[in-house]
């Protein structure tokens, strides 16, 4: 069985051995779990392309705000499975390899080893360098490269889809033009100072 009936996961290499359990392909017509996995370390379980589209469903989301409101960010989830199908195509079109073997490397290469966290001692804050979690690795990647297709689509000529496409393209190519590369260094380099 493949992944929309069109995109097969069989041959696809997750390279880092930390995501390795928590990157979910598994083959399924219709993907849509419906929130039944709430378990401890049941995000695990959602397949990666799921976890993408709920990331594409709420756009904005930075902070505690809102910032952006579209047509396409309407809570309707039809509406984003149609958008990544279309920016599997335009993957496909330009790298002439499976879509879902570019969007794992884009994840693997925008997920963030390390990054701050601010420790209280003897009433000062210090900023301290940690690790990051598997989990939490993918849910940043996966919230950058959904922010930063929003970024080069919102109030300009090209698509979602177009601007997904070329998000996930650039990270795949760790290149700089990638927003979630750009976060990625950006964090990486706070936690180097903060050794």
């Amino acid at each position: 069985m493949k992944i929309f009936d069109l995109y097969t996961a069989e041959d696809i290499k997750i390279e880092d051995p930390a995501l390795r359990h928590y990157i979910n392909l598994d083959s399924k017509l219709v993907i849509k779990s419906r929130g039944r996995a709430r378990e401890k370390f049941g995000k695990a379980r959602v397949n990666i392309i799921e976890r993408l589209i709920n990331h594409l469903a709420v756009p904005g989301h930075r902070g505690k705000k809102h910032k952006i409101i579209t047509k396409w960010a309407s809570g309707k989830y039809s509406q984003k499975v149609k958008v990544l199908l279309e920016t599997f195509k335009i993957i496909e079109q330009e790298t002439k390899t499976n879509p879902l073997q570019v969007l794992v490397k884009a994840i693997e290469n925008s997920a963030p080893r390390d990054e701050i966290t601010v420790i209280e001692y003897g009433g000062a804050r210090y900023p301290q360098a940690v690790d990051v979690s598997p989990t939490r690795r993918i849910n940043i990647a996966l919230r950058h490269l959904a922010n930063g297709a929003y970024d080069k689509s919102f109030n300009k000529k090209t698509s979602i889809a177009q601007a997904l496409a070329k998000e996930i393209i650039a990270a795949y190519n760790n290149n700089n033009e990638s927003l979630a590369i750009t976060k990625r260094n950006e964090s990486e380099k706070q936690a180097d100072a903060a050794r």
